[in-house]
């Protein structure tokens, strides 16, 4: 498995700040002052909250707002150790990177982009002190390799506050390219650069992607050790990420390449990551699926990246190249010109990506397509039979379960074991539980077993861990869990068992299967799943129908796992509320 970013997680907290101050930094820049007794340690309804906690000069924290402006009303509910966003229809949440933190002032600083639009900018601007905000945050922060010769730190303006802090601070001591777009001149600030560090200013048009990847191309190139950070507009960075990752050839574990906004037509960019809200839109009409299989078909074949290497070509240079047809590769042409994926088709020029082709060399955009989610669309056409007869629509399109696909398949194993990387963040909750005092081994188990072991590893627990699982997941779970080398990799007895998202791609016999054999092994089983889907997903409405698509059961709530571990002889203890939707389940033998 490639070498992961290591990231250090923090408890999730709701706080509350007031605005102590505002400053125009630049005629492009607002500085709001914000401090509180909520960034020190505090308690709230009887339950104590460690102090705000921001080390990464990339951190991000959620603002809360609200369309309607009541404000409170969108609040997500606060956990003992973590956060439910539980549905609110006006809720906005916009990220923002901390400019400056002071602990002993008790203050926080956040840089606004003043463009006049969006709603963070929009509060930014009426913001007088006293006023209040709410926030959450950070979940994480990135922790750099130790030793660097270089960085490359590339943005906007909307990195202006990442990269000033990290100029300020300088979490480590290695010669800073500092590379900035900004609409004018205007928009450039005073930098605390040091001998050997260099800045290049790019006036260029907000989310220009030619003039961000020309001017990341004229950056020096240099030996040693090296590191790259880069955000801005995500699909700018498009052409960024192809050139550091394909031509420079820096690995992922040297690479952070974030997209901080999103263009739209009319819009202006406002210094922000995310444009949420508690309510998904329905669409005017039921779109057809006719893109999303070309797409597929095109990321298959391998035309997005033959086109993308080889700018210019001919669709018959491009049918050789890829071993297709003549006729085949003049079928998908006029399809992927007509999305945006290739232009170019009938020009004469030859063949080029379109603004839809750039999106697809992104990882994350590919998946949609090609990885776990896209199978489990397919598996839906099967969706009307798998209703009538009971069955799940994978089993029905692939004539076995997703476990045993899975079980059978390192791949896609693996797909589940990233997906669950996630739930690390939400895992304060079980790792502080008092049921592991006293704990001396505990049976893992499931795709998400690797964020249970670095949990319990960062809450300085360590009980002897056993793997319980097939041996080519196994396999696969070894490049990441934490300090293999305490990690007994058979099953057996212990004094806890964890099940992380281990019934999430099983059927219900499957699940009470497994139920059963942890019966075996052990006196107490902890079930981590998800349980509702994720407040603040504007796919929430699908999370139901991908859980049944893969299992043939929607999302198991805390009465389908109480039944199901009645059916395997297990009762319900407890549940332990972890946030975005996710328990932990405690089940003792009956």
């Amino acid at each position: 498995m490639a070498a992961q970013r290591a990231y250090t997680t923090h408890p999730l907290v709701l706080r509350r700040v007031t605005v102590r101050g505002v400053h125009q930094v630049t005629p492009r820049m607002r500085r709001v002052v914000l401090g509180g007794e909520e960034l020190a340690a505090f308690t709230r309804d009887g339950v104590g909250h460690p102090a705000f906690a921001a080390p990464g000069f990339d951190d991000h924290i959620k603002l809360i707002l609200a369309a309607d402006g009541d404000v409170h009303a969108a609040l997500p509910a606060q956990l003992p150790h973590g956060i439910e966003w539980t549905p609110a229809e006006h809720r906005l949440t916009r990220d923002y990177t901390p400019r400056r933190v002071d602990p002993e002032a008790g203050e926080l600083h956040l840089d606004f982009v003043v463009h006049g639009d969006g709603p963070a900018e929009a509060w930014s601007a009426s913001a007088r002190e006293g006023d209040e905000l709410w926030f959450v945050g950070p979940k994480s922060s990135l922790r750099l390799p130790e030793r660097l010769d270089w960085i490359h730190l590339i943005g906007d303006e909307t990195a202006l506050p990442a990269i000033g802090r990290f100029l300020d601070e300088r979490p480590l001591d290695a010669r800073a390219h500092v590379l900035v777009t900004v609409p004018d001149d205007s928009a450039r600030q005073e930098l605390a650069l040091r001998e050997g560090d260099s800045v290049t200013w790019v006036v260029a048009e907000p989310g220009d992607p030619a003039a961000l990847e020309a001017a990341v191309r004229a950056l020096p190139v240099e030996a040693g050790e090296g590191y790259a950070w880069a955000a801005a507009e995500s699909r700018a960075l498009l052409p960024v990420r192809r050139y550091l990752q394909r031509e420079r050839k820096l690995p992922k574990e040297r690479l952070n390449i974030t997209g901080y906004w999103h263009r739209e037509e009319a819009a202006a960019p406002e210094a922000e990551d995310t444009a949420e809200t508690g309510a998904a839109r329905s669409p005017a009409r039921i779109p057809s699926p006719l893109p999303w299989l070309v797409a597929r078909a095109a990321l298959r074949l391998g035309v997005v990246d033959a086109v993308a290497d080889a700018p210019g070509l001919s669709a018959e240079a491009l049918a050789t190249r890829l071993g297709v047809s003549r006729p085949g590769i003049g079928v998908l042409l006029p399809l992927l010109a007509a999305y945006g994926v290739v232009v170019g088709a009938d020009d004469g020029a030859g063949l080029r990506l379109g603004p839809a082709g750039e999106e697809l060399l992104d990882d994350h955009e590919r998946e949609e397509y090609t990885g776990h989610e896209a199978e489990l669309l397919l598996a839906l056409t099967h969706l009307a039979p798998a209703l009538q007869d009971g069955a799940s629509p994978w089993r029905l399109a692939s004539g076995a379960t997703l476990h045993d696909t899975v079980a059978q398949d390192a791949d896609r194993y693996g797909e589940l074991v990233e997906e669950c990387e996630q739930l690390v963040f939400l895992l304060d909750g079980l790792s502080a539980d008092p049921l592991w005092e006293g704990v001396g081994s505990c049976l893992l188990t499931g795709p998400g077993s690797a964020s249970v072991a670095a949990a319990l590893d960062g809450a300085g627990r360590r009980p002897r861990l056993r793997v319980a699982e097939d041996a080519v997941p196994v396999t696969v779970l070894r490049g990441h869990v934490p300090a293999p080398d305490r990690i007994d990799w058979t099953a057996g007895p212990a004094d806890v068992a964890v099940a992380a998202k281990a019934l999430a791609h099983r059927t219900d016999e499957e699940a009470a299967l497994l139920l059963t054999r942890l019966a075996g092994w052990t006196r107490t089983a902890v079930l981590v799943e998800a349980s509702r889907p994720d407040g603040l997903s504007p796919h929430a409405a699908e999370a139901a129908l991908h859980a049944y698509a893969a299992t043939g059961s929607p999302l198991r709530d805390s009465a389908a796992l109480a039944a199901l571990a009645h059916r395997s002889g297990w009762e319900v203890e407890r549940t332990i509320a972890l946030g975005w939707g996710t328990e932990a389940t405690v089940l003792r033998r009956a």
